[in-house]
């Protein structure tokens, strides 16, 4: 089966009871048992949901996973990942250049239970490897990394992880499972902001885990059940609808940003461009091997922080607001959306500053967003 035809028939394409082709909400909080004695499928919805079950096989599907599970946020995921195979004492090395909602996690939470942690350059293997410590137990990793897109070699990083004894987990929220499956490469869990591209529409709040190993996906799914931190019946019909369209959308919105990107990279007011479908973007190499695209994420840097707050102030048809990977493009300002949660000088240092813009590129003519930017550009 080829994937586009996956995404449709490789799980859950109907009903089993009805044979409905829409998998019916079942907002059921418990079941009669019919036997007190006996096993069933379902009991409680905390524990397992007609709904959220079709989901989650769908999601082990899409990433070539054992197991899937299905979660309230992308940060939830996150944490149920972590907390699946961390105890007090353990430490974490970690992509230094993470989502601010990660990093807040990190620094400010984590730590509350004797999990400690060090940011490393995990592009770069030997950085990578110096930072493990002999109480490391988890690499997290993140690529393409939020909002400069820094790549990473999964197949190596990978390899590493196994040589140490680690368990390794990719925020894959990004490129989603569309054009990139980290598990083929030997990382044990991927992870994703199900609102994003996985959703698509911008219209709900979800996250997502999936497992090489049904071991581990059991601790990952007994940290769901114990926690209460699974994903609504209602929410997870919306999910199962978005990602019908999952390929149709990465193609097109992908194709988008390799052209916005090859345009802004042309501009004498634009700094730089990340993107790794250029052959300029470090890292292109490694993803054009290891994924079957590059995205649709564009971040670049403008000449100056008025021409950056020229631009978020002026443009129309790009929609000002966080989060990214909806139908509609969404032109955010990391230093004071996504990563505000890191301190001005740790964002520095990341080059995110206040000259830094990210667009997240739709299903509009890429045309129009063109002439939306520039128009936006040249208004100060």
């Amino acid at each position: 089966m080829k994937y586009d035809t996956m995404i449709l028939h490789g799980a859950a394409d109907h009903d089993a009871f009805t044979g409905a082709l829409s998998i019916p909400v079942y907002p059921a909080s418990t079941y009669r048992q019919a036997d007190v004695d006996g096993g069933q499928d379902y009991y409680y919805s905390r524990a397992g949901n007609p709904t959220r079950r079709a989901l989650e096989e769908t999601l082990a599907v899409l990433e070539g996973g054992e197991c899937g599970y299905a979660f309230a946020s992308g940060m939830a995921a996150v944490t149920a990942a972590l907390t699946a195979v961390l105890k007090a004492g353990d430490h974490v090395v970690a992509t230094k250049d993470i989502y601010g909602g990660s990093y807040r996690l990190f620094t400010q939470f984590l730590g509350r239970f004797g999990v400690s942690h060090t940011f490393a350059d995990t592009s770069d293997i030997a950085a990578t490897e110096d930072a493990i410590r002999p109480e490391t137990r988890a690499l997290f990793l993140e690529s393409p990394s939020n909002p400069v897109l820094k790549i990473i070699d999964f197949e190596s990083m990978a390899a590493l992880a196994k040589r140490r004894g680690l368990v390794s987990m990719v925020d894959n929220t990004f490129l989603s499972p569309y054009f990139f499956r980290p598990l083929e490469y030997g990382i044990d869990l991927s992870i994703h902001s199900a609102s994003k591209f996985l959703g698509g529409h911008s219209d709900l709040i979800a996250g997502a885990v999936v497992a090489r190993d049904r071991n581990l996906g059991r601790e990952v799914g007994f940290v769901q059940s114990t926690t209460g931190s699974m994903l609504s019946p209602e929410n997870s019909w919306l999910l199962l609808r978005g990602i019908k369209t999952l390929g149709v959308r990465m193609k097109a919105q992908a194709e988008g940003a390799m052209k916005i990107a090859h345009w802004l990279s042309g501009r004498d007011w634009v700094n730089q461009v990340f993107y790794p479908g250029l052959p300029s973007h470090p890292g292109h190499d490694i993803i054009t091997r290891q994924a079957s695209g590059y995205g649709a994420v564009v971040s670049f840097v403008a000449d100056s922080k008025e021409r950056a707050a020229a631009i978020m102030k002026n443009v129309r048809t790009c929609t000002v607001a966080v989060s990214l990977g909806g139908v509609e493009s969404i032109l955010s300002y990391p230093a004071k959306m996504s990563h505000a949660a890191i301190p001005e000088p740790e964002r520095e240092k990341l080059g995110i500053n206040w000259r830094l813009l990210r667009l997240s590129v739709g299903l509009e003519d890429p045309d129009d967003l063109i002439d939306d930017i520039d128009r936006a550009a040249c208004s100060m």
